[in-house]
């Protein structure tokens, strides 16, 4: 049977008022919105936003795997919230929703289990100079370097390692791991330095290697100078740092009166973040089995002095299992946000697209005081309709975000 006829009559929820009419009104990139309804779940369907004619802020520039991009929230805050109110993730990652809030002038707000993510996202919410930057790293005592791990030379030349043993010494003087009163160069200086751990090109520290968003283990980087008959190439640590600096602050930072609140800690157990205080969540989980964080960041966990294994980071291989945590996650969202505010539910299509996570989020909200508004579909190519739900009819089908759209009671 087609899947197109299983579409009925779209039936938008009665409390969704202005904000759905204007995605239903939406053509600013030549597209009228589509609407359909699929087992009861309403759909729009179009082209909301692209990366390719709407370039994103420099300082967004920070790689990190899975994450979405802002131009996701910068949609969602632009339309559902104003100046002064409260942005809040809590899976924030690279911290896109709450730098993305910050640079609109709203509260920047975010939690993530990975304590790497506070790292990455504090240091972009104030404001920084690229003189501060530099100074600063002409007072490192770049002579005082020790190799303590020999199995690291599989990424580095030795003279590298020493340079970032080094800037490991110096930014544990400045900016101690688990405090808030950190010097705020210092912080900056370890969010690049944590990007620019290993990649593909004499950017980064290390030698030629997997993409900046992941680090392969020593086992495999031994294999790629294996087999391209090459040793770690020395590097200029301090310039890498400053060049990166430069690209990250091309279009300046986020203003310095702009509040932040960013947490360590599970998304369904938010103590710090108090009741009816959040105006819109924007956020997007792990999804299911696919991305493994705990490995794709043991390289820097290292160099932040984290311990990877003490990351609690849980892994839900059954549609079950992750139902029930997003439960959890959507009814401490019902905690914190006002009666009217919303979330935005990003999730992705997993396993061929033969689990369409929506679905989930849409059963996981039942019995919670939300209104479900309906699921957003921002496809940038808009193809045929029956792409979206992964049905093959001779042509391929497009990358899509779907954004489960809730409303607070």
């Amino acid at each position: 049977m087609n899947q197109l006829s299983m579409f009925d009559q779209v039936n938008f929820a009665p409390t969704s008022g202005a904000f759905i009419d204007d995605l239903m009104a939406f053509d600013d990139f030549g597209q009228t919105t589509a609407t359909e309804t699929v087992e009861g779940i309403p759909y729009l369907i179009n082209e909301f936003w692209t990366a390719g004619q709407r370039q994103a802020h420099s300082i967004h520039e920070v790689s990190y795997r899975a994450c979405f991009k802002a131009q996701l929230p910068e949609f969602f805050i632009s339309r559902l919230t104003r100046p002064g109110d409260v942005v809040f993730d809590p899976f924030m990652g690279r911290g896109t929703t709450p730098v993305q809030a910050a640079l609109m002038q709203r509260q920047a707000f975010g939690n993530d289990i990975n304590p790497l993510s506070v790292l990455l996202t504090r240091p972009r919410l104030r404001p920084i100079t690229l003189q501060a930057v530099s100074s600063a790293l002409k007072s490192v005592d770049w002579s005082r370097g020790e190799i303590e791990r020999e199995d690291l030379l599989a990424f580095y030349h030795p003279a590298t390692l020493k340079k970032l043993e080094a800037l490991r010494a110096w930014l544990a003087e400045r900016a101690p791991l688990g405090s808030d009163d950190v010097d705020p160069v210092a912080d900056w200086i370890r969010m690049v330095a944590i990007n620019r751990l290993s990649g593909h090109s004499p950017g980064f520290f290390s030698g030629r290697s997997m993409p900046p968003n992941q680090a392969v283990s020593v086992k495999a980087q031994l294999k790629i100078n294996e087999k391209l008959g090459v040793s770690p190439p020395e590097r200029d640590v301090a310039a890498v740092i400053v060049k990166k600096s430069k690209t990250l602050l091309k279009d300046g930072c986020a203003e310095s009166q702009v509040r932040a609140s960013l947490h360590t800690g599970a998304a369904w157990d938010l103590p710090g973040i108090a009741d009816a205080s959040v105006d819109l969540t924007v956020t997007s989980p792990p999804f299911l089995d696919i991305v493994h964080y705990a490995s794709d960041n043991w390289l820097r966990c290292w160099f932040a002095g984290i311990d990877p294994n003490s990351v609690a980071i849980d892994m839900h291989r059954t549609e079950e299992a992750w139902t029930a945590m997003v439960h959890r996650v959507l009814a401490e969202q019902a905690r914190i946000l006002r009666p009217g505010g919303y979330v935005a539910f990003e999730v992705g299509e997993v396993r061929n697209g033969k689990v369409l996570l929506e679905r989930l989020v849409w059963k996981a909200a039942e019995g919670l005081p939300f209104a479900r508004l309906g699921v957003m579909i921002n496809d940038q190519a808009f193809t045929k309709t029956a792409n979206c739900w992964g049905v093959d009819n001779g042509s391929k089908g497009t990358n899509t975000n779907r954004i489960v759209l809730l409303q607070r009671h």
